[in-house]
């Protein structure tokens, strides 16, 4: 469709940077006035609340991906979350590590981004390591990991999607919308808070949409993608390095926009403070954290944004199996930390 758009001077893999930046901004916004994040949603002290936003998204992700899925808009047969030969080793381990790791850095890797922009100086730290340590595992010393585990695959067969289940796709996007709605409408949020979760939850399909019907371009393609944190940041981190050598992508301006976003609205809500580590200790605890994120963000295919909001949207027998990986990751991790009693009620840098 990009043929159509009338742009002279710029290319679409240009246009979509310009794309992604105004995706983020409104992701950045939103995640920043909904305090969005996964981790709360599991282990947060208002827990029930925050999973509610969380899951009023991901139903509108879900009920507005599979309408454009349906009416032909957009088409995931060859998109890497419907690979035949599942990499459940990968896929498990690195869900299990960024699960962990999250609990440890007390954020996830989106509610970072908003929280770097909002001053936390913590937060930057951690996406810092997690950037280096995403990159080194997607292309550098880390990549043997990754291609190992990688390498250990169940066959799927045709049944990489939970459309392939008894019921198809219509009915098992309706039980995954309606019960997160249901969940959601009893979590004890404002309508407000809902409705603007909703919004953030539209994004989704949006950029969906975007990049793989809009911006569609025979003879300068670009890859079909929505909100995501991991292969962004790692991308990011190249750009920022090598900026004379290589174009901006898509993940450079969906970072870019979730910093500018978040960061216009902290200073809107007089939100926006400096705050940093209070020991050595607490340092060494969000590099760990940093480390086993970037690591099993890569190995797990994506965050809880990337594998979790647009991936299970996709209806994606990997994608969910990875967010449930965190899932676990996430609450064994915490266990543990209880236990040991380290699972400091102060608020340290998500909350």
């Amino acid at each position: 469709m990009f043929e159509t758009l009338g742009f002279e001077s710029l290319t679409a893999p240009q246009v979509a940077v310009f794309f992604a930046l105004i995706l983020g901004a409104a992701f950045g916004v939103l995640a920043e006035q909904t305090k969005f994040c996964f981790r709360r949603g599991l282990v947060g002290d208002d827990r029930r609340a925050a999973m509610g936003v969380w899951l009023t998204a991901l139903a509108v992700a879900v009920i507005g991906t599979q309408t454009l899925a349906s009416l032909g808009f957009i088409d995931f047969a060859d998109h890497r979350f419907f690979v035949s030969d599942l990499p459940l080793a990968a896929i498990v381990v690195g869900g299990l590590l960024f699960g962990a790791g999250m609990v440890l850095t007390r954020g996830c890797v989106s509610r970072l981004t908003v929280l770097t922009a909002s001053g936390n100086l913590r937060a930057v730290f951690v996406l810092a390591v997690f950037a280096i340590t995403a990159h080194a595992t997607l292309k550098g010393v880390l990549a043997p990991v990754r291609t190992g585990l990688g390498a250990l695959t169940v066959d799927l067969g045709s049944a990489t999607s939970l459309a392939a289940l008894p019921g198809g796709g219509l009915f098992w996007s309706g039980v995954l919308a309606l019960g997160a709605l249901t969940f959601a409408l009893r979590s004890g949020n404002r309508v407000t808070t809902l409705i603007l979760a909703a919004a953030l939850g539209a994004l989704v399909p949006l950029g969906w949409v975007g990049t793989g019907f809009v911006l569609y371009d025979d003879f300068d393609p670009i890859a079909m993608e929505s909100l995501s944190f991991t292969a962004p940041y790692a991308d990011a981190l190249f750009w920022v390095i090598a900026s004379s050598s290589i174009p901006a992508g898509f993940g450079v301006g969906l970072i870019g926009g979730v910093l500018l976003g978040a960061l216009l609205s902290a200073v809107a809500s007089r939100r926006f403070e400096w705050v940093s580590f209070n020991s050595p200790r607490e340092t060494g605890r969000y590099a760990t954290g940093a480390i086993m994120m970037g690591v099993g963000g890569v190995l797990a295919g994506g965050c809880t944004v990337g594998a979790g909001l647009s991936g299970v949207p996709t209806l994606s027998v990997a994608a969910i199996l990875a967010i449930l990986s965190i899932a676990v990751g996430a609450l064994v991790m915490q266990a543990g930390l209880a236990r040991r009693g380290s699972a400091s009620p102060i608020l340290q840098p998500a909350e």
